[in-house]
């Protein structure tokens, strides 16, 4: 009797899926003006925090997919092998590469053909270091989740992403934690581990709050949990914090799955009826499809006044 409940219970628990994708490979805080030593080579510490960052993705079995900004791979005019080579370590671990534009332009700012331009300048790295190992760049993912504020634009650009082998790479879990890794960064060189520690549990916390609010706007629209994106960054932060945050999932019922498998489920096919100027989840763009109320909208876990201020940023 105890075997056939315990069978009953697990018969009705929901098919917890979820797509994890990092934006700003190699790494987010390398700008193309950042002031670094050894004429712009990578400095070791941050090679040290990608090669964590890696290692907790495959020790997690996480098949992760990165989206890479091209202008990161040059400093001061120059191109840079070594930052090349993060992505390459990255391919090598078994993860995935897409683009995220050469200058993580924003599509609502530029128009259409500036955005295309910067698109293909996004694959002039990209394209043969998949080459090398048989592949083409598949999934594009728009920089801040911007995705045109008219019809005939977002159009446009469907167009010439299928033109070019693309699909859009939704997300349906976002969140803030570029402001958190700032607060992180800020901790790490303040050498402050108590503060440090307190950022990771927290943030674990955070984003299960956004994960479980996410399931509940699936529910309320959908009558299910789709299987969901989860939006992160290459950063110093989920380095330190990815592993607990994957035994966090986990330990909800989540199971990892590539960002193709995520996408298969039907709902992704449905119409996106948001035209507004922010990023914002697909949950929420497929709501304004339909027209749901503003209440459905509300209740968003946001980041803590403590993180804002520890990161230097007034708000969300």
């Amino acid at each position: 009797m105890a075997l056939l409940l315990a069978a009953a219970v697990h018969a009705n628990e929901p098919d917890r899926r979820i797509a994890v994708t990092f934006d700003d490979l190699p790494w987010a805080s390398l700008e193309p003006a950042t002031p670094l030593p050894a004429e712009g080579s990578v400095p070791m510490d941050m090679l040290d925090h990608h090669k964590r960052l890696v290692d907790a993705l495959r020790q997690s079995g996480v098949p992760a997919i990165g989206f890479v900004n091209e202008s990161r791979l040059w400093s001061q005019g120059s191109f840079r092998p070594d930052r090349t080579a993060m992505l390459e370590a990255w391919l090598e671990a078994g993860l995935s590469l897409g683009n995220h534009t050469a200058s993580h332009l924003d599509f609502n700012a530029v128009g259409l053909e500036a955005y295309q331009r910067d698109i293909l300048l996004g694959e002039a790295h990209l394209r043969p270091l998949l080459a090398a190992r048989g592949q083409t760049p598949q999934w594009f993912r728009h920089p801040y989740l911007r995705t045109g504020t008219n019809h005939d634009d977002r159009t446009a650009l469907e167009t010439f992403l299928r033109e070019h082998g693309y699909r859009i790479a939704p997300v349906t879990v976002t969140n803030s934690d570029w402001i958190w890794a700032a607060a992180y960064r800020n901790t790490l060189r303040q050498g402050d581990e108590q503060t440090r520690q307190r950022l990771r549990q927290d943030y674990v916390r955070y984003m299960m709050l956004r994960v479980a609010y996410f399931e509940r706007r699936s529910s309320m629209l959908l009558g299910y949990l789709v299987p969901q994106v989860l939006l992160l960054h290459a950063n110093e932060l989920n380095a330190d914090a990815f592993a607990a945050l994957g035994d966090a999932l986990r330990g909800h019922g989540y199971r990892f799955v590539s960002l193709e498998d995520a996408t298969r489920d039907p709902a992704y096919a449905r119409p996106d009826g948001y035209t507004g100027s922010y990023g914002t989840s697909w949950i929420h763009r497929w709501a304004a499809a339909e027209n749901r109320g503003t209440s459905f909208y509300g209740g968003e876990p946001t980041t803590p006044r403590w993180v804002l201020e520890l990161a230097g940023v007034a708000s969300e």
